[in-house]
């Protein structure tokens, strides 16, 4: 006698949902990976313009040493501190003296610090968020190290233990500090050179 037996194949509802929850748990972790990543990637890019921004500030220095200790002398930049445009404009090409340079690019470089260089409806919007910049040399703008520091605010409140005065008492980046950001570059730099 032959008997046929029906077999039924394919999934349960059961193995269907352990499946899907599967399938959604993955999906969760895609995209907290993704919000990481763009965290990580908006944090770099401050961190890339703050040193475009400290290295172009030092070869200012460099070039116009004769008025080292102007740009000294300027105390932390950010916020507007430097005021309105420079009379005279010292663009590239313009006769100024070494006095109405080193002016003309203290107020340029916290221009675009400040992101007033980009504009969208008359507001700043290509700088860093809340940014101080600071110059230290030796006194009176003679030979030594100089170092442009550069502060900025962080997306996460981090462990921040470094020493460095800049922008430390403005209260922009938490009360202990914790997001505030800073990179420092030193360099040697000779005026009379």
């Amino acid at each position: 006698m032959l008997t046929i037996h029906n077999i039924q194949r394919g999934f349960s509802l059961i193995e269907m949902l352990v499946a899907l929850i599967v399938f959604s748990v993955g999906l969760l972790a895609v995209a907290g990976l993704q919000t990481v990543s763009k965290q990580a990637n908006y944090e770099a890019t401050q961190r890339t313009a703050a040193s475009q921004i400290a290295y172009g500030l030092l070869e200012d220095i460099r070039v116009n040493g004769d008025a080292a200790n102007i740009y000294l002398a300027a105390g932390e930049l950010g916020n507007g501190s430097v005021g309105a445009e420079p009379a005279p404009n010292c663009k590239p090409g313009a006769e100024c003296n070494a006095a109405q340079k080193a002016a003309y690019d203290l107020w340029f470089w916290e221009q675009l610090i400040d992101g007033n260089l980009e504009t969208s409806g008359g507001a700043g919007t290509g700088g860093l968020v809340l940014p101080t910049l600071c110059i230290a040399g030796p006194p009176g703008g003679g030979a030594g190290v100089y170092q442009v520091t550069v502060a900025w605010r962080g997306s996460a409140a981090i462990n921040n233990a470094v020493a460095n005065p800049c922008g430390a008492a403005s209260g922009n980046y938490g009360a202990a500090n914790e997001f505030r950001r800073i990179l420092q570059i030193p360099t040697y730099i000779d005026p009379v050179n």
